[in-house]
């Protein structure tokens, strides 16, 4: 019988970040000799192989995505079997995320304030946001509800699927007989889809090359250079927050080495980073929970996918920074009471921000709409978004994670040998 070679996850790691350096040194070779402005070169290399090779990777994780949402939700409600602990992990899990996003946008805001990135910045820019309206906090939660879970599904309304996984995995509990022959069969598919998640694993490398390729290629370092200021501000506080915020919660809610949580998480935040796509992400996040964090599957089966969904440290870190920058670039003070709305507002909209690439400039016109700020504000950001897009991206997964652990740890459901067992040992 064919069987696929198993990989150590220490050597996909190795291959993964090869393929990211490789990308960016490529692309960058692109840029500087503007081979993308010769008509072979970009129609070959660039909008060829480059984004042929990043566009069918990225289909590969996002077929991935929905039934993984659903059936991995399923078997961890109904897992839990008993409703008093999903409830309590339930709120764990939320009260975990709303908390890490307000600490994100209340360091944005603070190291923002300090720097000053939009100080003596002229706007001479021509670009413009052309904003799309975000539908009212209301309107949010109304929209959680579907009509139509098979629509949802085909849509790809990841709020909607989960209400609906969730609630099935509760019917399941009370059902009985029936609920757990319906349980065993979602395990068996859970397995399965688990299965064609290492297929799919194993392209990686050569996903990521082609991504990063594509990027650096059409954007090289010349957009950085006039937003520089902007652009290290967000960086550094993205830095602050995957090296101090989630270690400090690891070392003193968890009790976890946060170097070893960084360490076997590393290849996540890098198949984060080279698709700009929490929710692309989700079938690398859960594995890596799971079999390199030792994270129970009934726990990790529902903290991951719902942090794909509501948990978005990295967008609020970048709304608190764009804020202030185009408020300092237009002249405008804000006063507390605005500081605190954006820090309310940016937490809350996590909820319904999806997980894909640059859904945080819509949610950024809202903050803005709710301080004051000229929207135009938001097109002379537009240039390095992507690339910053990409780095949030990676706080993102890396708080699932961080959350996944926490919860898991507080209910007992955390094998710590897995979680401090030498990564050269695992296999996929």
């Amino acid at each position: 019988m064919f069987k696929l070679k198993k990989v150590s996850y220490h050597n996909l790691t190795v291959q993964i970040f090869i393929g990211l350096i490789a990308g960016a040194a490529i692309g960058l070779f692109f840029n500087i000799l503007n081979l993308d402005e010769v008509v072979f070169f970009q129609s070959v290399f660039i909008d060829g192989i480059f984004h042929a090779g990043g566009q069918i990777f990225l289909r590969a994780l996002q077929l991935l995505v929905v039934p993984i949402v659903l059936v991995s939700l399923v078997c961890g409600t109904a897992g839990l079997g008993d409703l008093k602990k999903l409830g309590r992990i339930g709120g764990k899990t939320v009260g975990l995320y709303l908390l890490t996003t307000a600490a994100a946008i209340t360091m944005a805001l603070s190291v923002a304030w300090l720097v000053s990135p939009g100080k003596g910045f002229e706007l001479e820019s021509e670009a413009e946001f052309e904003a799309v309206e975000a539908p009212p906090i209301v309107e949010t939660f109304i929209n959680i509800i579907p009509r139509n879970p098979i629509e949802a599904m085909a849509e790809g309304e990841m709020l909607q699927i989960i209400l609906f996984a969730i609630l099935l995995g509760l019917a399941m509990t009370v059902a009985g007989k029936p609920g757990e022959r319906l349980l065993s069969l979602f395990q068996d598919v859970n397995d399965v889809v688990m299965k064609l998640v290492n297929m799919v694993i194993r392209i990686s490398p050569l996903g990521v090359f082609c991504l990063i390729a594509k990027v650096f290629s059409d954007q090289g370092f010349d957009a950085i250079m006039p937003l520089a200021k902007y652009f290290f501000t967000i960086l550094l506080v993205l830095i602050l927050h995957l090296t101090v915020t989630f270690p400090l919660l690891l070392k003193f809610l968890a009790k976890l080495n946060p170097i070893t949580f960084i360490k076997k998480f590393n290849e996540v935040m890098f198949f984060a980073f080279s698709t700009a796509s929490s929710n692309a992400t989700i079938p690398i996040t859960l594995e890596a929970v799971q079999n390199k964090l030792g994270v129970n599957k009934s726990v990790g089966s529902f903290t991951v996918p719902l942090g794909a969904t509501i948990n978005m440290d990295g967008t609020a870190i970048m709304q608190g920074v764009a804020t202030v920058f185009v408020a300092q670039a237009y002249g405008i003070d804000l006063a507390f009471s605005q500081y605190m709305t954006v820090i309310l507002t940016a937490t809350l909209a996590s909820i319904g921000t999806a997980g894909v690439p640059g859904v945080g400039l819509i949610m950024l016109a809202m903050v803005f709409q709710q301080v004051g700020l000229p929207l135009e504000g938001i097109g002379i950001i537009l240039a390095v978004d992507r690339l910053l897009d990409m780095v949030r991206t990676a706080v993102n997964v890396a708080g699932d994670g961080t959350v996944s652990c926490i919860v898991a740890k507080s209910e007992g459901q955390l094998d710590e040998k897995i979680f401090y067992r030498d990564e050269s040992e695992l296999k996929l």
